[in-house]
């Protein structure tokens, strides 16, 4: 008598399951833009004006190492312009502009915090950052182009507000720490846009869709930027 063999059968896995996976495989970097548009509307709740950020509790810095340290804090507290750092990284990443965005940003900024120091009053200063957020955003989210000269031009208008907005925190205080905020705030932006530009390469290396690898974190930050905008108004 033969033995009898009881063999399992397997069943072929259903097309909607692999479609599922190929077109989970074919989006590199889903997760990481799903992350971060998460990430940035979530922080997006706590957010605060730009004027009034301080690293120090309002204390104006005294020492050269308080005016450092509160130079690398106030970008980043401050989620707008955080955000809009980020984005100018992955714009020049996407773009690619190289350094020259980021670079007129970070000198415009230093002309901002300059004309603060000197009395110079710049009107409606949380909208024009609210506002440069969101259209930074937008300028990510698009799918097309843009022109680099126009993006210099909205980076340094940008920046002059960005950096008004930094120079409240340091009002008053002497050249020592004052100069230590000035190189601290230059040296984390400069190093957030490197990051997130390098981030954004790398990102946009493993996908075929370039136009649109980076939509998601566009509209996440022009999503912050409403959320400043809206409170501005």
């Amino acid at each position: 008598m033969k033995a009898s063999i009881t063999r399992t059968r397997k069943f072929p896995k259903s097309p909607r399951a692999r479609d599922r996976r190929t077109v989970l495989a074919s989006k590199p970097g889903a997760g990481w833009r799903s992350g971060a548009l998460l990430l940035l509307a979530g922080m997006a709740l706590c957010a605060e004006p730009a004027l009034a950020h301080h690293a120090l509790g309002g204390e104006t810095p005294k020492t050269f190492l308080e005016g450092f340290l509160s130079g690398l804090a106030h970008p980043v507290i401050g989620l707008d312009h955080f955000a809009f750092v980020v984005a100018i990284g992955l714009l020049a990443a996407k773009q690619g502009w190289g350094l020259l965005f980021p670079i007129s940003f970070l000198l415009a900024a230093l002309g901002g915090t300059t004309l603060h120091l000197n009395s110079v009053d710049l009107p409606a200063v949380e909208i024009a950052i609210a506002l440069s957020v969101f259209l930074i955003g937008l300028g990510l989210g698009l799918q097309k182009t843009l022109p680099l000269g126009g993006a210099i031009a909205f980076g340094v208008l940008a920046g002059v507000f960005h950096g008004y907005a930094y120079g409240e925190s340091i009002i008053g205080a002497t050249p020592s720490p004052l100069s230590a905020y000035l190189l601290g705030f230059t040296l984390i932006q400069a190093a957030i846009a490197l990051g997130a530009g390098w981030l954004g390469d790398r990102l946009l290396r493993r996908t075929s869709e370039r136009a649109r690898a980076l939509t998601l974190p566009g509209l996440a930050i022009a999503g912050v930027g409403l959320v400043f905008l809206l409170q501005a108004i």
